[in-house]
C-alpha cells in the first residue's frame, strides 16, 4: 500500500516538474520572439515573473509583451502552486509512512514473547540472523546505523534503531521477554555494557556475546554472558585444522546446519519423543531402526555431555539427545514424533 502511495507522488511529482519546465521553455521563447530580447535576457525575463520577485524589466515591454507576461504570471500561479503543494504532500505522506512502518514493526515486535534479540547487524549479526530465519526462530535487532535499516528492513528481519547500550531501547525489542541475547557488536566495550545491562534486566535469558580480544572473555563472562565466541580464533583454528586433518575437517563443515533443505545433524529434546513419566533408554526408542537417524550425543538436565552414548543410557526429563543422519531421515524423524 504504501509502494503505491509512493508511486502516485513520484508520478505527480514528475508532471509537475515537466510543466514547470514547459512554463520555462514557454516564457524564454516568447520573449525572444515577442520583445526580441537575447537568450539570456529573455531567460532573466521568464525567471523573475515566474517566480514574481519583481525586478525590473531588461527593457520597456510593448502591448503583446505585456499580454504574455500577464498569461505567464497567471499561468505560473497555477503551476508553481500545484509544484509546490505536490512536494510538500510527498514530504509530508513519507514521513508519515515512515512512522506508520515503524509503528507496525513495533506492534509486531510488542506480540513477540520467548524470541531471541541480535545487538548489531554486522556480519555477525547478519549470519545469526540468516540462521534464525532458516530454523523459523522470532527475532528482533537492534541497530543504530539508519542506512543500514532502511537497507536490510522487512518482514523477515524487524529492526529497533537505536543503540543497544540503552536500556530503553532493550526493553523496546522486548528484552524482559525474550530467551536469548546475541551481543555482536564490533566494540568489545559495548558488548560488555550491553550484556550488563540485559543481565540486570532479564536474569533468566541466555545472552551470548562476540569479543575480538581474548581478554575481554572472563569480563564478558563475569558480566552475565553464558557463551562468548571469539570469530577470529575460531577462524584461525579452522584454517590450520584444514592444513593438519583437512579430510576431518571437510566432514565436519559437512554436518553445518544452514538450512532446512541441508540439516543433517539436530538436537532434540526428549520430552517430545516420549512420555518421561516413564523412564526410556536410547535403545527402546530405536531411532535408527525407525528413522535412520544415529544418537550420536546427550545432554543430561545439568549441561553435560555425554559422547556416543551406550544403547542403555536413560534418557531422563529435560535432557537432550543430539541425532545424525541424512535430511531426509532428519525429516521422517521430525514427522515421525511430530517435531517442528
Amino acid at each position: 500500500m504504501s509502494n503505491k502511495i509512493l508511486g502516485l507522488f513520484r508520478s505527480k511529482i514528475y508532471t509537475a516538474i515537466f510543466l514547470l519546465v514547459f512554463l520555462l521553455l514557454i516564457g524564454v521563447v516568447g520573449f525572444k520572439v515577442l520583445s526580441g530580447y537575447t537568450w539570456i535576457n529573455a531567460l532573466y525575463m521568464t525567471v523573475i515573473t515566474i517566480t514574481t520577485v519583481g525586478f525590473g524589466e531588461v527593457r520597456p515591454l510593448d502591448e503583446p509583451s505585456k499580454i504574455f507576461t500577464i498569461f505567464l504570471i497567471l499561468t505560473s500561479v497555477v503551476i508553481v502552486g500545484y509544484a509546490l503543494k505536490v512536494i510538500t504532500e510527498y514530504i509530508l505522506s513519507q514521513n508519515n509512512i515512515d512512522e506508520l512502518k515503524q509503528k507496525k514493526m513495533q506492534k509486531k515486535i510488542d506480540s513477540l514473547s520467548n524470541h531471541i534479540i541480535i545487538c548489531g547487524y554486522g556480519r555477525n549479526g547478519k549470519q545469526a540472523a540468516t540462521k534464525l530465519i532458516a530454523y523459523k526462530k522470532p527475532f528482533v535487532v537492534i541497530e543504530r546505523n539508519k542506512d543500514i535499516i532502511d537497507k536490510y528492513q522487512s518482514e523477515m528481519v524487524p529492526f529497533v534503531h537505536g543503540n543497544a547500550n540503552e536500556d530503553e531501547i532493550l526493553l523496546q525489542a522486548g528484552i524482559d521477554r525474550a530467551s536469548t541475547l546475541i551481543s555482536a557488536l564490533p566494540n568489545d566495550a559495548d558488548n560488555l555494557f550491553v550484556v550488563l545491562s540485559a543481565r540486570q534486566i532479564n536474569n533468566e535469558m541466555t545472552i551470548i556475546s562476540r569479543a575480538s580480544q581474548e581478554t575481554s572473555y572472563k569480563k564478558l563472562k563475569l558480566a552475565g554472558a553464558n557463551n562468548v565466541i571469539l570469530p577470529d580464533k575460531i577462524g584461525g583454528d579452522h584454517m590450520a585444522s584444514l592444513v593438519v586433518v583437512p579430510d576431518l575437517i571437510e566432514f565436519i563443515d559437512n554436518l553445518s546446519i544452514v538450512g532446512k533443505s541441508n540439516i543433517n545433524i539436530e538436537e532434540i529434546p526428549v520430552n517430545k519423543l516420549y512420555d518421561v513419566s516413564q523412564t526410556r533408554t536410547i535403545k527402546d526408542l530405536d531411532l535408527r531402526k525407525k528413522t535412520g537417524c544415529n544418537v550420536i550425543g546427550y545432554k543430561n538436565g545439568d549441561g553435560e555431555y555425554i559422547v556416543n552414548p551406550e544403547a542403555e543410557q536413560q534418557l531422563m526429563p529435560n535432557s537432550k539427545i543430539i541425532v545424525l543422519g541424512r535430511p531426509e531421515q532428519i525429516q521422517k524423524l521430525n514427522s515421525e514424533y511430530n517435531i517442528n
